[in-house]
């Protein structure tokens, strides 16, 4: 399968044209389906200050003068670059439409893979931006339909304070799904103050794992404690 860019500089590549953009054209609307780790980032760090840049990152074009490209891969290499105040980024350009190339990516990333939750965020996006029926996205990823009801349903019930600590890298991903969606369920209003309690802490899973199981098994008094201080709960 070989896709060819169609822009007026850089040199074509199997998978598009590969050229030098600048930063100030990228648009980067796909940041936030991404989570951090700061220990990688930081290795990625000193990658790219010992080797260079060795693998561009992935964009489309689309109609906006000030952002002509939607960065579609490469998200981490990205800021690193930026760290090392680098100017430009290494970049394919592929010769697709955005959704064709966010699912593309999307089945071809062996690297890490994503849970329920970041398979959530992307259907959830795919849903909003471009109108996908479930049946639609069933279908560009292979899966069943119920397969994507299900992550679009999950995604949908674990409140935004939580995704947005694990979409930071602050909080497990396995602990929010393991024990913060139940305690969603069961009380919303306590999950959403936990979280906000816990946003300096940085908690393992393990931390989490015993903050739920002291609010499960507690009575009023020590329900209240484990969301409102934390650190304090043994």
């Amino acid at each position: 399968m070989a896709y060819v860019g169609r822009c007026a500089s850089g040199v074509e590549r199997d998978w598009g044209l590969e050229m030098d953009i600048e930063f100030s054209q990228l648009e980067l609307r796909y940041d936030k389906l991404r989570r951090r780790n700061a220990n990688k980032e930081r290795q990625l760090v000193a990658s790219l200050t010992e080797n260079g840049q060795q693998l561009p990152v992935v964009v489309i074009t689309h109609d906006d003068a000030s952002h002509p490209y939607v960065l579609v891969d490469g998200y981490k290499r990205t800021r690193a670059l930026k760290k090392l105040r680098h100017d430009t980024v290494r970049a394919t350009v592929w010769d697709l439409s955005e959704v064709d190339a966010v699912v593309l990516e999307r089945l071809m990333r062996t690297a890490e893979s994503d849970g329920p939750l970041e398979q959530g965020w992307l259907l959830e996006e795919l849903n909003d931006r471009f109108a996908l029926s479930h049946e639609e996205l069933a279908r560009r990823f292979e899966k069943s339909q119920s397969w994507g009801s299900r992550r679009l349903a999950f995604v949908r019930a674990v409140p935004r304070e939580v995704q947005d600590q694990v979409q930071r890298g602050t909080l497990p991903a396995h602990a929010a799904m393991k024990f913060l969606v139940p305690m969603a369920r069961a009380k919303r209003s306590d999950c959403v103050r936990l979280i906000a309690a816990l946003r300096t802490l940085q908690p393992s899973t393990r931390d989490v794992e015993a903050l739920y199981a002291a609010w499960v098994s507690g009575n009023k008094d020590t329900r209240e404690l484990v969301v409102t201080q934390p650190a304090l709960v043994e």
